[in-house]
């Protein structure tokens, strides 16, 4: 349980009707699991609109409600805090909830069309190889240590990336890697996540379903680099036409890798083999 003010207190709060003097007893986004005493954040989502499930909880026993506007009718015993972004918000509630986990991890995310659950999943092994506790996030399943969690996400959402990091962290976990789709990127997922670094792997023209043109795509992915602060890395793809685009805007300090310029890691393939490449990275056999 956390008092209401505390896991208010990295937001940019617009107006709180009610009191933030409560104790809450847990966050949630789906209006199906409130509970007495609960945070509701109301997202805007591609199918269905929290703020449309915030009447019917009125009498639910919910302490509060995160909203972008507030309901015709308010009801005295719920404190009442508008955002400018639920989605947002709901990132950072979410760390806060979970004791911002991310920042006591060496956290990496993996983006581009391609690659990400095999570079994702190399971090985690190698961090491991070298004796160190790690944990993974990825499509094919999410891992703390040794213990596999299934998954049916390439990114969560925000309570349950930080429900992971935190059991990462619980077990002494010192690094953890995840992929980062285009989509949670998009639809904040990654809100309130501390990075030691992002990888980019390439970009080709995939889920124009949902961005509905290259440019939106590319823009998404961006977003991750642009939000990395000055103390990660961005490690990117050269030899990939939108890789130096994709960090120009980014704090992090920037590296580059190619298999076929100069880069500040130079990769040439010695051998391909079905269990494993063998490949030379700067002149060192890897």
């Amino acid at each position: 349980m956390k008092s209401l003010s505390q896991l208010l207190s990295p937001l940019m709060v617009e107006e709180i009707i009610g009191s933030d003097d409560k104790i809450i007893t847990d966050v949630v986004s789906d209006s199906r699991k409130v509970t007495t005493g609960s945070l509701f954040v109301a997202v805007r989502g591609t199918t269905v609109d929290g703020h449309s499930f915030i009447p019917l909880l009125q009498y639910s026993g919910v302490a509060a409600i995160v909203c972008e506007e507030f309901p015709e009718f308010i009801e005295s015993s719920i404190t009442y805090i508008k955002v400018s972004d639920s989605a947002v918000a709901l990132g950072y509630l979410a760390s806060e909830w979970w004791d911002n986990p991310s920042r006591k991890l060496n956290l990496v995310g993996v983006t581009g069309t391609n690659g990400k659950t095999t570079t994702a999943t190399l971090i985690y092994e190698m961090a491991r190889l070298m004796g160190y506790k790690a944990g993974l996030l990825s499509t094919v399943c999410n891992y703390v240590e040794d213990e596999a969690i299934p998954t049916n996400q390439t990114t969560p959402d925000p309570l349950t990336i930080n429900a992971l990091l935190h059991r990462m962290v619980e077990a002494g976990c010192d690094y953890a890697s995840m992929e980062v789709s285009s989509h949670a990127a998009h639809q904040h997922r990654i809100a309130g996540l501390h990075f030691a670094g992002g990888v980019f792997s390439n970009l080709t023209r995939d889920h124009l379903d949902y961005h509905k043109t290259v440019e939106a795509y590319l823009a998404a992915k961006k977003s991750f680099f642009d939000g990395l602060p000055s103390t990660a890395f961005a490690l990117t793809n050269i030899d990939d036409k939108v890789g130096e685009v994709m960090v120009q805007n980014t704090k992090a300090r920037k590296y580059t890798y190619s298999l076929r310029s100069r880069a500040d890691f130079t990769g040439r393939i010695i051998e391909s083999r079905l269990d494993g490449t063998t490949m030379s990275f700067n002149g060192r056999d890897v």
